[in-house]
């Protein structure tokens, strides 16, 4: 049996009924790791020592009938959680050797619940990107196709769950940072509502848009980390104190009766026609589920990328600006002959292009003469998308769209035309501005010119409504052609 074929809940009830144990477990993804890895470059560290002393104590708390769901089960971390005594670097020169003193709440918790860390996955520099090519570690590969992108900015986090090397992964979601991978690496990616689960110790990018969540082989899967990580923390005043439900209690219950809402939006100029037939021929699936399909309009979408990459940028400047050589960073190699030299020496090396080009656009906007022409302006947009999705979900349940208008690109593809890859998160970033929650869920494939290429279908529901999502990808995942089960890479090791 090839354990890394495994889903989380098939893991779980195996190490439970003591059929393999932890360390079984985790030596198979190390081997799985080593074996395939140096084609696609999902991690960024890996972290087999402390793992194994870890599954260790996970068989230890098994055997005495103990333990959580995630109890011995091997997961990956995107490379801008903090994590004690390990490094961690957000795939920027600048942080090259920074070890964190404490974890970050999600991976405390994670810890607490028994999950064994395989290492740090490969992410775009401060998670700014849509591909992972902008790591200095360079970029991740698509397990379907080792030319074409990943997707980002977690491709790192979505590649090792896509072709088995974790159980599941961590990553953070921006502007579609989680649902874009997903979809191109054929695994399922969940944005949680803004606030549901605790940023403290992740590093932000830009801290009123960042949001964590879980990379995983299946919605179950999802949902069961969802579980471990969710709640109010007091180190994070953005998480409210709203009680976390069972996100499996309803999971089966099917979607009949539902109203699934059709934004005509998202299937107009831009998407490729291969990925509207695979989105539509899921809709047509929950028809025949019984659930009501309604055509609905969300018309600020189309202002929603330009909104973002004025908001997000300014909150960026504001964030890195911390990373300077002397409180964060390293010194630069030529310091120069006054503060201002060094600041610029530092930042000029440590920070990669596109960083550069974010943080000087984010502080233009926020410049005095230009805030409310730009910034001000970006927020008040921000705030018709928000009521743009308030008005549509009081007429149905949830909404169905693609997650990306194209498949996985090739490498290097877009990398000198930003615009276009800006352009790839049109239907991701709508909803991180709106601050609702939305997975994506591998729905079918696309023909590349080396094989076939996964497309994700985003399923958007109210704020704190991940219960009812899970509810509805599930009934995709177990009544499609497209079981999880046969969304299985065809990258050969």
């Amino acid at each position: 049996m090839d354990l890394t074929n495994l889903t989380l809940k098939e893991a779980s009830e195996g190490l439970k009924a003591k059929k393999f144990s932890s360390v079984d477990l985790t030596k198979a993804y190390f081997e799985r790791i080593k074996k395939v890895d140096k084609n696609l470059h999902a991690y960024v560290l890996e972290t087999e020592e402390q793992a194994l002393k870890d599954a260790e104590k996970a068989d230890e708390i098994l055997a005495k009938g103990e333990g959580s769901a995630l109890t011995g089960i091997p997961c990956a971390l995107k490379d801008n959680f903090n994590t004690k005594g390990v490094r961690t670097t957000c795939c920027s020169k600048i942080l090259e050797n920074f070890v964190p003193p404490y974890d970050a709440t999600v991976v405390k918790k994670l810890k607490e619940a028994g999950v064994v860390v395989l290492g740090k996955t490969n992410t775009d520099e401060f998670t700014c990107g849509g591909s992972t090519e902008h790591s200095c570690f360079g970029p991740t590969s698509n397990p379907w196709d080792v030319f074409r992108v990943a997707g980002g900015s977690s491709g790192g986090s979505a590649c090792a769950v896509a072709s088995n090397m974790a159980v599941f992964a961590l990553g953070t979601d921006t502007g579609g940072s989680i649902r874009e991978p997903a979809s191109f690496c054929g695994c399922v990616g969940l944005k949680v509502t803004y606030g549901r689960v605790s940023r403290s110790g992740v590093t932000s990018f830009a801290s009123s848009w960042d949001t964590i969540g879980p990379l995983a082989k299946t919605v179950e899967d999802a949902a069961m980390v969802l579980q471990a990580i969710a709640g109010h923390d007091d180190l994070d005043s953005t998480t409210p104190n709203i009680p976390v439900p069972d996100y499996l209690k309803n999971i089966d219950k099917g979607v009949k009766g539902l109203k699934i809402g059709i934004p005509k939006e998202y299937f107009e100029e831009g998407i490729e026609v291969g990925v509207r037939e695979v989105v539509m021929n899921a809709v047509k699936e929950y028809e025949k589920m019984g659930a009501e399909i309604v055509e609905i309009s969300l018309p600020m979408t189309k202002y929603a990328v330009a909104a973002y990459y004025i908001a997000a940028p300014a909150e960026l400047s504001a964030n890195l600006a911390r990373f300077d050589g002397i409180r964060y960073g390293r010194k630069p190699q030529n310091e120069g002959e006054d503060l201002l030299d060094y600041y610029f020496a530092a930042r000029g090396e440590g920070f990669g292009d596109e960083i550069k080009r974010r943080v000087m656009i984010g502080t233009y906007v926020l410049s005095a003469g230009y805030y409310d022409a730009y910034y001000k302006k970006a927020q008040k947009v921000r705030t018709l998308i928000i009521k743009d999705f308030e008005d549509a979900f009081k007429k149905v349940d949830v909404m169905i769209t693609p997650v990306a208008p194209i498949p996985a690109w090739k490498i290097g593809e877009k990398m000198n035309d930003p615009l276009a890859m800006y352009l790839a998160d049109a239907f991701t970033i709508p909803i991180n501005a709106a601050g609702v929650p939305a997975m994506s869920v591998p729905a079918g494939f696309v023909k590349g010119d080396k094989g076939d290429l996964p497309v994700g279908i985003q399923i958007i529901g109210p704020q704190f409504s991940e219960e009812l999502l899970f509810q509805v990808g599930n009934a995709y995942e177990k009544n499609s052609k497209v079981k999880a089960q046969n969304v299985k890479p065809q990258f050969k090791a």
